[in-house]
């Protein structure tokens, strides 16, 4: 199959990918144009493409985000856990509103499907010590009491649970802050 007959085949479904990403119907021809235009470098360049649906659907994938990033410069840097006032924020204020359109709910999509398998990759009491502090809001006191386990043990689990999340994610912060 010629590159323009696939460019032709897929051009519809891309031009749908973007468009359930991005509000901006400019913005969603600009991505298709950025995504044709990297298509038929990697062409004149005769940089073989395996799968190229799959790769096509991939660089748009990347551009919306890198479209994300520049509109949305400080969504992950102020993910340090406190509010201007310094009072402790919830994972769910710091994660980006559902309602802020498609390009928020995307990115939020991505955090959350990362989260929670950076979560599911913890040991059990790790996980469970995270989840009812941060998620629960439970206190160490309160956890204590009902697991017969020691503040410090608590202290200690959660701190390994964070460390850990902190690396996985890491990758997922970078590529949005490219």
């Amino acid at each position: 199959m010629s590159s323009s007959q696939l460019w032709e085949e897929q051009r519809p479904r891309l031009r749908n990918f973007i468009r359930r990403r991005v509000a901006d119907p400019g913005e969603v021809e600009d991505i298709l144009q950025d995504v044709f235009f990297e298509f038929l470098e990697s062409y004149r360049l005769m940089k073989p493409i395996e799968q190229a649906g799959a790769w096509l659907f991939r660089v748009a994938r990347n551009r919306i985000i890198d479209g994300f990033r520049k509109k949305r410069p400080d969504l992950l840097q102020d993910l340090g856990g406190a509010s201007e006032d310094g009072e402790m924020l919830s994972i769910e204020e710091m994660l980006p509103s559902p309602d802020a359109g498609p390009e928020a709910a995307y990115a939020r999509s991505v955090l959350v499907e990362e989260l929670e398998a950076a979560l599911e990759e913890l040991p059990v009491e790790q996980r469970e010590v995270f989840i009812a502090h941060e998620i629960e809001g439970r206190s160490f006191k309160e956890l204590a009491a009902e697991t017969g386990v020691g503040i410090n043990t608590l202290l200690s689990r959660k701190r390994y649970a964070v460390l850990h999340l902190r690396g996985r994610l890491q990758s997922v912060y970078e590529e949005f802050m490219k």
